[in-house]
């Protein structure tokens, strides 16, 4: 049976309900933080009443999306989802180069030794130390997807990722979460993975949207890649809004293939932190938004809840170590 990863444990695929497709619950003080203070999400309490909103919408899960050694902190995720009942995916992998200090491990491993790491992550447990080393520490909390990045350009240091990346997914089925800086290089990140062999139809490209250009987006769908756009609340006009425009034009085209989430990495952006629109959006503002504007109710069914499911379920059955246990 298809299976979800969440923190707690796995579920069922098609019990996942309502999901957002890429946030950040917790970012605990790191080099991320040092480096943009307002990225800092470290409170429990406070993920937790926003979370709370959430649930009261209907949301059931979310993608956290923030990888290794870059603030992430998988006992407060997993404390978090226990007490909103929100099934929360914890991720393995690594982030941009600039989120980590020059010296970090990602910049000098081999694509095999970082391979190994992002796997014992999803067959054993999340290091509660967040790899920020030298102890590792397992967790019985294991991960279940894969987040990788690329910045304006491929580097050497993201190619050997995205090769670690792959590898672990072949073996695992685990499904991948790629970043996009402001929606580029998405053509470029999917035709590797898919060169790489990983399935496309567990691959999910984040913030597309930023780059809103129809044709653009049409030849990523192509690929079989699903998007994921998260810049609904972001644009400032109230009239105008490209993310809700490639979600109407698309949808029936593609309509296995489109997400969306609201990537909410900043303070400023919790309403339980004081800041505004609040995690709620999607469900409350869009929502209303999109099905003024058309969406019918079985494509916003397949963008929250269909599409989430099938596209974080593991895409093979996975070894006996690493197979579904809770």
């Amino acid at each position: 049976m298809p299976f979800v990863r969440g923190v707690n444990g796995d579920v069922p695929a098609d019990s996942l309900g309502v999901c957002y497709t890429h946030e950040h619950i917790i970012i605990d003080p790191s080099f991320t933080t040092l480096q943009t203070p307002d990225f800092l999400l470290d409170d429990v309490e406070l993920a937790c009443q926003e979370l709370a909103q959430f649930y009261a919408h209907g949301g059931r899960a979310m993608v956290d999306s923030m990888p290794c050694d870059a603030g992430r902190n998988v006992r407060k995720l997993a404390c978090i989802s226990e007490r909103t009942g929100v099934v929360i995916v914890v991720p393995t992998g690594l982030h941009l180069a600039k989120y980590y200090d020059p010296g970090h491990w990602g910049n000098f491993y081999s694509a095999d030794q970082l391979a190994e790491l992002f796997l014992a992550e999803i067959v054993e447990g999340i290091d509660a130390h967040d790899y920020n080393g030298p102890i590792v520490q397992r967790t019985p909390h294991r991960a279940g997807v894969i987040k990788i990045a690329t910045d304006l350009t491929f580097t050497a240091r993201e190619e050997k990722i995205f090769e670690a990346a792959a590898q672990v997914h072949l073996r695992t089925g685990c499904p991948i979460l790629t970043h996009t800086e402001q929606g580029t290089l998405g053509l470029e990140q999917a035709h590797r993975l898919i060169e790489l062999g990983v399935a496309p139809r567990h691959v999910c490209l984040s913030h597309t949207d930023r780059k809103p250009d129809l044709a653009y987006h049409r030849e990523l769908l192509q690929t079989g890649v699903r998007l994921e756009y998260d810049s609904a609340f972001r644009w400032k006009s109230s009239q105008e809004n490209p993310t809700r425009d490639l979600v109407l034009s698309l949808i029936d085209e593609f309509p296995e293939q489109i997400m969306l989430g609201m990537d909410a990495a900043r303070r400023g952006y919790w309403k339980s932190y004081g800041g505004a629109p609040g995690l709620s959006f999607l469900l409350t503002t869009f929502t209303e938004d999109l099905y003024r504007h058309g969406l019918s109710p079985d494509h916003w069914r397949k963008i929250f809840i269909d599409n989430p499911a099938s596209t974080y379920s593991f895409a093979v059955p996975s070894s006996s170590q690493g197979s579904s246990s809770n």
